[in-house]
């Protein structure tokens, strides 16, 4: 089974992941979660000031995940969209082609689970943005991708509420 997290920075997204790699029902599958840190120490802009080839590097990433049979991502095809649709550097038209361009792999997830970032403070990590601004645009984005491409993937989710929660409502959902 192939689930993706989706949503926007400082939601808790690779938090769950480590927690779901702890429970028995996921014993056996691969866990992967964003590497913006190293990235960035590669010399690859982020957040607002990404480029083309940057986000073309992320979607890369994202469809090597997708490779993998069972496999939790703490990033989606869709999150990867979202941050290149909102990316100062890159022109419209490239955005367009890009988002018609990566919709395609949504269909290679059996889950997305969107997490929202209402009542969610944001964490410094000192590699994501902290603008609450370009948080809820990417946010809007992301609930408005899922709205126009949601239907290619199995099952399109949001899940709420503390870790343990979210794990609860991931075994519910995938049924394990």
């Amino acid at each position: 089974m192939k689930i993706g997290l989706c949503g926007t920075m400082s939601v808790g997204k690779t938090t769950l992941v480590n927690a779901l790699k702890e429970t028995k029902q996921f014993k056996d599958y691969m866990f992967r979660t964003e590497r913006s840190k190293f990235l960035m120490e590669q010399g690859i802009p982020l957040n607002m000031d990404s480029t083309l080839k940057g986000q073309t590097i992320f979607l890369a990433e994202r469809c090597a995940e997708l490779i993998q049979t069972d496999i939790i991502t703490d990033r989606t095809v869709i999150d990867v969209m979202a941050f290149t649709m909102n990316a100062k550097s890159i022109p419209y038209q490239d955005k367009e082609l890009f988002e018609t361009y990566a919709s395609e792999f949504i269909r290679e997830y059996d889950y997305i689970f969107y997490i929202s970032p209402h009542g969610i403070p944001i964490e410094d990590n000192g590699v994501r943005e902290t603008n609450t601004y370009y948080r809820d645009l990417i946010d809007f984005t992301i609930t408005t991708l899922i709205k126009r491409y949601g239907h290619r993937c199995p099952k399109v989710e949001e899940i709420s509420g503390s870790t343990e929660e979210r794990i609860q409502q991931v075994l519910n959902i995938t049924n394990l």
